[in-house]
């Protein structure tokens, strides 16, 4: 495949902290607060947001990785100010928007993650759908701590990838999992060498744009929804899944190039 890259560019129009990187079908977001560690600002949160309301329609996977060795410390808490309940719980609810966008907007995201993946970061991690580690990662969900509940999605997200009780010691006492011990919990799918994680993850997400985006469209939808369903609905969802993707085009385009013994290519 042919490697056509495209100048950074910021958006939305200027701000936001997200510099965007076209690689063929492959894009590239880089948190860009590298002397704040990548610390979640309002106007980061909203570059995301403005790509993945918004995505060019060349797209089929999205890579995501912090700028000066840190993926993300987490919300900046220094544009915080007191607040009343109303607002803080609106605000959460605008993360939760957020993340729902990452994991829903139905492009692959993979995650290549150094340094810091902590609170805020880590949601945004969970949010992926492939999260590759170095060896200097560092996980922590710090708010317990400082005197605050996690308001990004982490109990949802975090809570199933650790399970309730651990989850609950990591935010009781503070705990950091190193890359290793994070790989062996389920928070990265991936180690590689330091310095290895953007190649390995773009490596990734070229062979996951190369799938039917039909297929990819419902594992990204299906799966983490049949999880909160019951047993039985759980099944129907699955078989309308299986439906919808061995009735189409790229099915017969899968079958022929199996019979034919080459790489399929998908639509």
């Amino acid at each position: 495949m042919s490697l056509t890259t495209s100048p950074q560019t910021r958006l939305p129009d200027g701000a936001g902290h997200v510099l965007v990187e076209l690689r063929d079908d492959i894009a590239i977001l880089t948190f860009d607060r590298a002397e704040k560690r990548n610390a979640i600002s309002d106007a980061l949160a909203d570059g995301l947001r403005a790509f993945f309301d918004a995505p060019p329609k060349s797209v089929r996977a999205v890579v995501v990785i912090g700028a000066g060795g840190h993926f993300s410390a987490g919300l900046d808490l220094g544009e915080q100010s007191r607040r009343e309940p109303a607002d803080v719980m609106k605000h959460s609810r605008r993360w939760h928007q957020l993340m729902d966008t990452i994991q829903f907007g139905g492009l692959p995201v993979v995650a290549a993650m150094s340094g810091s993946v902590i609170g805020g970061g880590l949601e945004i991690a969970a949010s992926c759908h492939v999260r590759v580690a170095e060896p200097s990662v560092r996980f922590q969900l710090p708010e317990g701590k400082r005197g605050i509940f996690v308001g990004g999605g982490a109990t949802v997200r975090i809570g199933r990838i650790l399970g309730p009780d651990r989850m609950t010691e990591m935010m009781l006492t503070g705990r950091v999992y190193d890359a290793a011990e994070g790989y062996r919990l389920g928070l990265a799918h991936y180690l590689v060498g330091e310095g290895e994680g953007l190649d390995k993850a773009i490596a990734l997400a070229r062979d996951i744009a190369s799938n039917a985006s039909l297929v990819n469209y419902l594992v990204i939808h299906s799966i983490a929804r049949i999880d909160d369903m019951s047993r039985s609905d759980g099944l129907y969802a699955e078989s309308l899944s299986a439906a919808l993707s061995q009735t189409g085009p790229d099915a017969l385009e899968g079958l022929r190039a199996f019979l034919e013994k080459r790489k399929p290519n998908f639509s």
